[in-house]
């Protein structure tokens, strides 16, 4: 089994079932700032925060996730330097790969890279202000809570930090639409025919979270 780990099989199996893991958060995670634009009174979205950091499944889905993106990172750092590597001491390293592939799964350690970047700083203005405080206190129908509402659309009101995560948001979805038809590949659910259905899922899927994660900014920015 270590053996098989360690392998680039193994690695490729880890990155896509952390992969697949990380997809389906981003969808809940979605759903939840979506509704940032539905009530500004900010009551519908202090009440769902509230409950997805209260919850009891969640707080033991928390370090999950962390430990998701930790292993799909490293891991995917590590085939990066390998490919790397590779592709250098092969004799067909000169051969032109924008012929044979696309620009996203040529530039995936780069929009990693981007995206990482844009974690920290979600995670340095929200994640670690709600846990550590800095957070305002506010009560919704008897239940007192972070106001979290006022937090985001405070953060949104600067158009440089709208940059940021419109342009954190495109290079998401340019990650996943190589990586949700390519994390399918790598766990042997993939052939032909299979390939080019994932693929067009894996365009959509990404331009709708890619899409709904940059609406939102742009909402705030303009109204």
């Amino acid at each position: 089994m270590k053996g098989f780990i360690k392998s680039s099989i193994g690695k490729k199996l880890i990155m896509s079932i952390s992969g697949l893991f990380l997809i389906t958060f981003l969808l809940v995670h979605l759903t939840l700032n979506l509704m940032l634009m539905f009530d500004n009174t900010g009551e519908l979205f202090n009440t769902a925060a509230n409950f997805m950091g209260t919850n009891p499944i969640m707080k033991i889905m928390e370090p999950m996730l962390a430990v998701g993106f930790l292993v799909h990172i490293i891991y995917g750092a590590v085939l990066e330097i390998q490919n790397r590597i590779a592709r250098g001491s092969s004799k067909y390293a000169k051969f032109d790969q924008k012929k044979s592939s696309k620009w996203a799964s040529r530039n995936m350690i780069w929009l990693g890279i981007a995206i990482f970047a844009f974690l920290g700083l979600h995670v340095a203005n929200f994640f670690m202000k709600v846990k550590f405080g800095g957070v305002a206190e506010i009560t919704i129908h008897g239940v007192h809570m972070h106001d979290t509402y006022t937090l985001v659309t405070d953060l949104f009101a600067i158009w440089w930090y709208d940059l940021i995560y419109v342009i954190g948001a495109i290079a998401l979805g340019l990650h996943l639409y190589h990586g949700f038809w390519s994390a399918f590949q790598s766990i042997g659910l993939s052939n032909d025919i299979w390939r080019k259905r994932l693929e067009a899922i894996g365009g959509i899927y990404a331009v709708v979270v890619a899409g709904g994660f940059a609406i939102i900014p742009i909402y705030f920015l303009i109204f």
